[in-house]
């Protein structure tokens, strides 16, 4: 499998070329296009062709589109939801893990987990629904805005924002908790927070989708007042 962006890094394109029988994993959405001998299967957590994808809200199904080249290669291309830009990152035999919306694909030997212990519970209240990318090949991360890396030494600690928030590796340690009481966190406009500390990396977007909606809700119709 071979890749390429274009118009990086405000509206980043992801281009993969695969090889024939060779498969690709991407979130519902993504697809901009593909060679017409490229096949596309959907299908859930539950019937099918990605069973190693478990779901993250109690058991309900999960859905994913797997692209193929049959008989020989093909292109796929892909598109994230939002602006912003798209990183490769390369596991040999490790896990990545991300928030869901800033999972764009994942190549062959990549699955796709939800299995975080304690903080599940604590993180879907926040409506933060990580994923652990296990295994060995090529995970493509998306990011609202522009992309920045963390790397910390062994021993130094950051704290971000849940919003902001896109990806880390396991190798830096993490907690989550809340900023402040409820008053503080309505006053605020913060509400959970990661701290982590090194060695190790993690990634997050330099925008927030959040803070965008609740800036441009007061200036839409409301359709429910009369005209």
């Amino acid at each position: 499998m071979d890749y390429e962006f274009t118009h990086q890094p405000s509206f980043t394109h992801l281009i993969v070329r695969l090889e024939p029988g060779e498969s690709i994993i991407a979130e519902p959405g993504a697809l901009v296009g593909h060679s017409p001998n490229v096949s596309m299967d959907t299908g859930t957590s539950r019937d099918g062709i990605l069973s190693s994808a478990k779901s993250l809200l109690g058991g309900e199904s999960v859905f994913a589109n797997e692209f193929t080249a049959e008989g020989e290669s093909g292109a796929v291309t892909f598109a994230p939801p939002s602006p912003g830009d798209v990183m490769p990152h390369e596991l040999r035999d490790e896990t990545l893990f991300s928030t869901d919306g800033a999972f764009l694909a994942a190549s062959d030997g990549i699955d796709i987990d939800s299995e975080l212990g304690g903080l599940k519970s604590m993180l879907g209240e926040a409506s933060l629904m990580p994923l652990a990318l296990r295994g060995t090949g090529t995970a493509f991360i998306d990011a609202y805005g522009g992309l920045e890396k963390l790397e910390l030494a062994a021993g130094e600690s950051y704290v971000l924002d849940n919003e902001h928030l896109i990806a880390w590796d396991d190798e830096v340690e993490y907690s989550v908790e809340r900023v402040g009481n409820l008053k503080s966190t309505l006053l605020s406009g913060e509400g959970l927070v990661f701290e982590f500390t090194g060695p190790g990396t993690a990634w997050y977007q330099t925008r927030d989708m959040d803070a965008l909606v609740s800036i441009l809700a007061p200036r839409l119709p409301n359709s429910g007042q009369d005209s």
